[in-house]
Parts: structure tokens; sequence; C-alpha cells
């Protein structure tokens, strides 16, 4: 990374993290031409999967939106991985972001702000991006929250 990108994770306190394994058989993330792909990432932190449970039931939705920015760290880590470097990234293009959730929780939006702020806050304008932020009953590994990405590099 370089030295402003660098500088904005600090003042932010926050570090990439390595980039998680796959838990299945894909690939975590994928380059083809100038676009990059996450599969969907979870919010672990090192091996342990962080946030467990259902956005208004086991967790509050402010343990959601937590969640959806280490999630959205990892997918981070999964592109800098492929195109060496974030100064890298062009655009962010689109966010895919899934809750667990319980049927009457309708802040699925407010959840997966936690990614899309976070995402603001590093790449600026660059970081403005398409989305939906989907409420669902269950996600892999009991885990409150999956996302994706899609940027221009």
């Amino acid at each position: 990374m370089n030295e402003l990108i660098k500088k904005k994770f600090s003042d932010l306190g926050l570090t990439l993290p390595p980039a998680p394994e796959a838990v299945g058989s894909y690939t975590p993330v994928l380059k083809t031409g100038s676009l990059v792909v996450t599969s969907g990432q979870l919010p672990t932190i090192g091996k342990e999967l962080a946030f467990r449970g259902k956005v208004g039931h086991d967790l509050t939705r402010d343990d959601g939106r937590s969640a959806a920015e280490v999630a959205c760290l990892n997918a981070l880590a999964q592109i800098n991985k492929v195109i060496g470097g974030l100064e890298n990234v062009k655009q962010i293009v689109r966010l895919e972001g899934f809750v667990q959730s319980t049927d009457d929780f309708t802040d699925q939006p407010y959840v997966m702000n936690g990614a899309s702020d976070l995402l603001l806050k590093l790449f600026g304008d660059a970081g403005l991006h398409t989305r939906f932020a989907i409420g669902c009953n269950a996600l892999p590994l009991n885990a409150a929250v999956e996302l994706a990405l899609w940027v221009e590099v």
C-alpha cells in the first residue's frame, strides 16, 4: 500500500488483515480485465468468526454494522492481494450485502453502511458505489453478514 492509503487506515485505527482463505470450492477473488470481484466475505478476524448470529436477536444493529466493516476489510485484503496495492483501485463499483437477521428486522441498509462508510473514508469519491443490502434467515457458519465487492482497477 502507498503512504496515503496507509495513513487513512492509521487515521481510522484500522489495519488491513491478511486475506482470508476460502471455506469452500471457489476462489475468494478474481480479476478479469480491469474488474476485480470478491466472493462473499465474512466478518472473520484471523481464523475466527467475530460476529455470529442474527442481527435483531443475538446482535444489535450496531454489532451488525461493525460486522459489515470487518467483512469489508477482508474483501479489501482479497483485492489488495490480487492487484498489489489498494492505490490501484480506480473505483469501488458495487457492494453486495447480506445480513442474517430476524424476520422483523428491516435496518439492513444501516448495517451495510458499516462497509459503505469505510469505503468512502478510504477512497473518497472513488469509494462511491452501487449497493444492495438484503436480509436473510441464514448465512454460512452462522455469520451475521456476508458481502462482496466489485472494483475497477
